[in-house]
């Protein structure tokens, strides 16, 4: 609205829209109106109440002009476009009638007007710590008629008084972006004393956004549901853990639509941002994720491919799940709901730990045939027959006390030979809960390459060898026999191509262990019957 270009046009224009009429302004709402005296022009007031009415947001749209994008950041504030509030309350009217509908950041009321008129029965609660944005709020559902059903709250979301109701809560809206250094000390130690009490881990460097999702799980009770929108961040960070733990545990996630930058979430702030459908007191066995490339493909919220419980509890950064929505061909799945890929120890000094066999005075209980090169692999065709080729990698256990004294020292020989390297000093070898001890994974019955000019080879280890950090290991979730196991590892080395895997400079192709998951491969029914055609070749990994 060009005729409101000040905070006191802005003011004004709430009074004469009726702010004051919905509830007792609080002592902050009447120091901004004493601040601002004087009456709106009658044409500007009926001319918002009609837009208003028409469910547009003239005192939204006057406060991102009035205040720009810098100075709305000390609170968080961003306001959402219609698209996207559209398709988060349509997920919620999918889900039921709620009795209340509670707003964390209300602003000016967007979603909570949006959701007053799909929900014409369901109490209405906003808070917001800005007392022009409460002026706005309180407007804005005077205009429309629903003040009789709304409680406007000037205060912050974590201490917001939600009485005991018999009815459904829907919890839904933008949560301030606000990053930890603007976050007073009493709020971190509630987050982190909050979490504590969950039996959760949280950390002081987390954003507001993810104070309020802990805030929901304490103020919701088991029916609740929701949908908030936050920048994607805590998909990966590891203060975003505690997200993601109560998505699994608590929060209920039920699906997540992350929207790419160029997707516009916010007109005023570059950024990823992330919906996050949740159902308060579940313990979900998959969540539904899917990555938008334009806010109007949203639709009702109810698309994407469902992840695993196990899956998303294994990862440690959520985004690669969602960087690929996959239209699978009928009849398959991902790699990654049947088997983990992990890839293998980091030795930290092979020239210490990597040896040919018979090189090296140590008891044959600590040498592991092991695929030590690519080389190894590619070589190997369909199957890895023989270990006699493979060099071994030594690993000790942590405990030394289990070797009698012979082995032992073997063992102390190598050791003081190994110190007198360096080794013990060395990064990897620092980090180990025993310097001495390589910790290799267990024997993987597919072994796959995972950088090369050419598609990965998927080998079957029929010798058990063990693997370092130049091949990933696939490890069935469960019992998974001979015969799929095999059909499982000839439909990946003839479906698997470059072009699904990360092409960097100079041409090597590379999977991440958590990218080659996302592989299609056909169903487990499909591969018990041996049908392993390579009807999912064409999918991608960006």
């Amino acid at each position: 609205m060009r005729s409101i270009s000040y905070v006191g046009d802005l003011v004004r224009l709430c009074v004469g829209l009726g702010a004051q009429s919905n509830g007792k302004l609080t002592a902050r709402e009447r120091e901004l109106v004493a601040e601002h005296p004087g009456d709106a022009p009658e044409t500007i007031v009926q001319r918002s109440a009609i837009q208003i009415q028409r469910g547009f947001d003239p005192l939204g749209e006057a406060y991102t002009q009035i205040f720009s994008p810098l100075d709305r950041r000390r609170l968080g504030q961003t306001y959402t476009p219609a698209t996207i509030v559209e398709s988060m309350v349509g997920w919620a009217r999918d889900q039921g009638k709620p009795e209340r509908i509670v707003d964390p950041g209300a602003g000016s009321g967007r979603y909570l007007l949006a959701a007053a008129r799909e929900f014409p029965e369901a109490t209405l609660i906003g808070a917001d710590v800005d007392p022009l944005a409460t002026l706005m709020l309180r407007a804005n559902v005077v205009a429309t008629g629903l003040a009789s059903r709304t409680r406007v709250v000037l205060g912050d979301y974590r201490s917001l008084d939600l009485p005991d109701i018999d009815g459904r809560t829907l919890y839904i809206g933008n949560p301030p972006y606000v990053r930890h250094h603007q976050i007073a000390p009493e709020w971190k130690a509630w987050l982190l004393s909050t979490a504590k009490e969950r039996g959760l881990k949280a950390s002081g460097l987390a954003g507001l956004h993810v104070h309020f999702f802990l805030a929901t799980a304490e103020h919701g009770r088991p029916g609740d549901y929701g949908a908030f929108i936050t920048s994607a961040e805590w998909l990966d960070v590891n203060y975003g853990s505690l997200v993601r733990q109560l998505l699994l545990d608590g929060l209920g996630g039920d699906s997540l639509h992350v929207l790419d930058p160029k997707a516009a979430p916010f007109a005023d702030a570059t950024t990823t941002g992330a919906i996050t459908c949740f159902k308060l007191g579940e313990r979900p066995e998959s969540i539904k994720v899917r990555r938008v490339d334009d806010a109007s493909a949203l639709g009702r919220l109810d698309g994407g491919h469902a992840l695993s419980r196990q899956r998303l509890a294994e990862a440690n950064r959520w985004s690669v799940l969602t960087r690929v929505t996959p239209k699978l061909p009928e009849g398959y799945t991902e790699l990654g709901e049947l088997c983990r890929v992990h890839r293998g120890a980091v030795t930290g000094a092979n020239k210490i730990w990597v040896h040919r066999d018979g090189k090296i005075d140590l008891p044959e209980s600590v040498l592991f045939p092991s695929v030590t090169k690519a080389l190894d692999l590619f070589g190997a065709g369909e199957r890895l027959a023989a270990a006699d080729h493979l060099r071994r990698v030594i690993d000790l256990p942590v405990d030394l006390d289990i070797f009698d004294v012979d082995e032992r020292k073997q063992i102390d020989r190598f050791l003081r030979a190994a110190k007198k390297q360096g080794v013990h000093e060395g990064y990897i070898a620092s980090k180990r809960t025993a310097w001495w001890s390589v910790g290799l994974r267990d024997a993987a019955p597919v072994l796959a390459t995972y950088m090369a000019r050419r598609p990965p080879a998927f080998v079957r280890n029929d010798v058990e060898a063990r693997h370092i950090n130049i091949a990933h290991g696939l490890y069935p979730r469960q019992h998974l026999d001979t015969a799929v196991l095999d059909n499982l590892a000839t439909h990946l080395r003839s479906a698997v191509t470059l072009a699904q895997g990360r092409t960097y400079a100079g041409g090597l192709t590379k999977f991440e262990p958590k990218e080659m998951e996302r592989l299609p491969i056909p169903s487990l029914e499909s591969l018990s019957k041996g049908d392993v055609s390579a009807a999912g070749s064409a999918s991608t990994v960006e």
